[in-house]
């Protein structure tokens, strides 16, 4: 008895270790990612692109962050978190590595071809990364109560979601104090350096049980409707916030600012970066805190707490297109404190929705589905950002950010018709 004590005690003991170093890497992974985003956006913007072919620099890496997280569970369950998590992070850190050393025209079409692939295999990365961080948590995290379980749910994203944040502003300071070469590769190098170490520090674990669901089973709909109704909601909800995320807010704040020359350049891009890295961190910092925020609502009345979270999000970009209707096209003083304090306000709500949903879909699926559903989950999560990067660019250029966020409200009200529709047992 006493040896198997011990043997269960030292099993615990290496999840947890496990648990910790897989966490490590997504906050590592999510840094560079976030650098990476800011680093290509503002560059190609000083070069000169449109807010269009902005967009269309990050479709790619969405539209194969859905195919991933489809395939991702499958992996999974069939080779192991580890093996997943060790594809995303080498794959992350050969993308930066060429970015460093490829000799191009980035003004060129030849150019712009190589960064989409670039993207779109960071997009792989990262949802290889994901899906392996996310499903850690169900499989190994020491859990025994569903409130234990969204709290673990909670402060996985919102940190998450915090350094993300911080690479945003690690973007953006990069590149005003390097080239956009050196920037990639002082990322990578860094990312490199932990992923060594983490390789170095993993437990020799007994991986999870292999599985033997068939490949053409992931591109089917959950047998559970609950999912797929969430999983609808999750697409436009996500949609909602990168129609003005991705391409919107970030060309309007480096109009208003240089307007005038109220700012140069380099100093309009600093802020953007303190405006996104704020944003993201509160976003991360509301997700931890949305366990001891809604838990009991969640508990006493479900399907009322879902409805009223995501009814109270539409306010904030409704009032903004008002705003922006009655201020008129030129970039006012006024109007942009009041979008700073507004999508602020937005996304402490949405960091709400966002964490009671990533619950949800780990409460829905069993340990032996856990894997499956969650990437059928993200698949949902990347297919709202490809719909809301796409509408960023196409909006902004027609109609600016007001037009952005008048698409956000819409995504939003479809949001609230699927997510009444998901029943919790």
């Amino acid at each position: 008895m006493k040896n198997i004590n011990e043997a269960t005690s030292y099993q615990k003991k290496n999840n947890f270790i496990t648990l910790i170093l897989i966490t490590t890497s997504y906050w590592f992974f999510m840094l560079s990612d976030g650098a990476l985003r800011m680093l290509i956006l503002l560059y190609f913007y000083k070069l000169g692109f449109s807010p269009i072919t902005l967009a269309y620099i990050f479709l790619l890496y969405e539209f194969l962050g859905m195919i991933t997280n489809l395939s991702a569970g499958w992996i999974a369950k069939n080779f192991g978190l580890k093996s997943i998590l060790y594809s995303g992070m080498t794959l992350q850190i050969l993308v930066l590595f060429f970015l460093s050393y490829t000799a191009v025209d980035w003004n060129s079409y030849r150019g712009i071809l190589t960064v989409i692939i670039c993207q779109g295999l960071s997009g792989i990365a990262k949802d290889l990364t994901k899906v392996s961080s996310k499903s850690a948590i169900r499989i190994l995290a020491p859990v025994n109560k569903s409130s234990t379980l969204f709290h673990w749910t909670s402060w996985l994203t919102g940190s998450k979601n915090s350094i993300k944040g911080l690479g945003f502003f690690l973007g953006c300071l990069l590149l005003v104090f390097f080239d956009f070469k050196n920037s990639v590769l002082i990322l990578s190098s860094i990312l490199a350096l932990l992923f060594l170490c983490v390789i170095i520090k993993m437990p020799q674990i007994k991986e999870e049980r292999k599985g033997t669901t068939k490949l053409k089973s992931i591109f089917s709909l959950s047998t559970d409707t609950r999912i797929n109704y969430l999983s609808i909601a999750r697409l436009f909800l996500f949609g909602a916030r990168d129609v003005w995320f991705v391409v919107g807010i970030p060309l309007y704040f480096t109009s208003a600012l240089t307007f005038g020359e109220r700012f140069s350049e380099d100093t309009a891009f600093l802020l953007i970066g303190i405006f996104m890295a704020c944003w993201i961190i509160l976003y991360g910092i509301s997700q931890v805190l949305a366990p001891r925020m809604i838990s009991k609502q969640i508990e006493l009345k479900p399907a009322k707490t879902i409805r009223k979270l995501i009814s109270i999000l539409i306010i904030f970009p409704a009032i903004i297109v008002l705003l922006s209707y009655y201020n008129g096209s030129q970039p006012t003083f006024f109007l942009t404190i009041s979008i700073v304090a507004l999508l602020l306000f937005f996304g402490f709500f949405f960091a709400l929705n966002s964490s009671l949903h990533s619950y949800l879909i780990l409460l829905f699926s069993s340990k032996d589905t856990v894997t499956l559903n969650v990437g059928f989950y993200y698949m949902s999560n990347a297919a709202g950002r490809l719909l809301g990067t796409l509408l960023s660019g196409i909006s902004f250029q027609i109609g600016g950010l007001t037009t952005c966020l008048a698409i956000c409200s819409l995504m939003l009200i479809l949001c609230l018709i699927f997510s009444q529709k998901i029943i919790l047992k």
